[in-house]
């Protein structure tokens, strides 16, 4: 009989090792019963909680998604004017939780399974309206919409580049050299709008 209070536990367990399977593996290619072991609970158990491997991998991007919300709505409720919230958004991505080799696997592993998936393409949808609408939060004070738009994508770009270029490097990630990157360039886009 299963122990009162213990789902939440394992199912984020569960979640944990597929993100750290998928990042050890660099590809989907792992097997329920290989996150199962990873989170110390048995293959049937995994598939009772979350059915088929799919289902899981989709709680997994969900999870991503969730963290990344909840620690962009703290920086943001902290930021007092357009260009901190700019910054507080650069952060956010750059964070210990979000830059950590595993989890940057993880994306980039849901970006290349998302040309084959409509669920996961889905979520990525998402998570790029929320970036867009969240750097033009700051960035529509600051300029002209027009030119919002054209750094708005850019700001986005540049973060996903990082990402890609953090999967292909051996070695701790550098989240304050990313940030300053992407620091660097809005400033010049900023100063060229005369934006402080």
């Amino acid at each position: 009989m299963p122990k009162l209070g213990m789902e939440p536990l394992r199912r984020r367990a569960l979640i944990d090792a597929t993100i750290s399977a998928i990042g050890e593996r660099g590809s989907l290619d792992v097997t329920m019963s290989e996150i199962a072991g990873r989170a110390g609970v048995s293959s049937a158990l995994a598939h009772h909680y979350f059915g088929a491997k799919h289902d899981l991998l989709l709680a997994t991007m969900g999870h991503l998604l969730a963290e990344l919300g909840t620690e962009l709505r703290a920086a943001l409720r902290a930021a007092t004017d357009p260009r901190k919230r700019l910054s507080a958004v650069i952060s956010v991505n750059f964070s210990e939780t979000q830059f950590r080799p595993e989890t940057v696997a993880a994306w980039l592993t849901f970006y290349v399974a998302a040309q084959h998936s409509e669920d996961l393409r889905r979520l990525l949808r998402i998570y790029a309206r929320r970036l867009h609408s969240n750097l033009m939060s700051g960035l529509s004070a600051l300029m002209s919409r027009h030119e919002a738009e054209r750094v708005a994508e850019s700001v986005a770009a540049l973060i996903d580049g990082l990402y890609i270029r953090r999967a292909l490097k051996d070695g701790t990630p550098n989240p304050a050299s990313a940030v300053a990157l992407v620091e660097d360039y809005l400033s010049l886009r900023l100063s060229q709008q005369g934006a402080p």
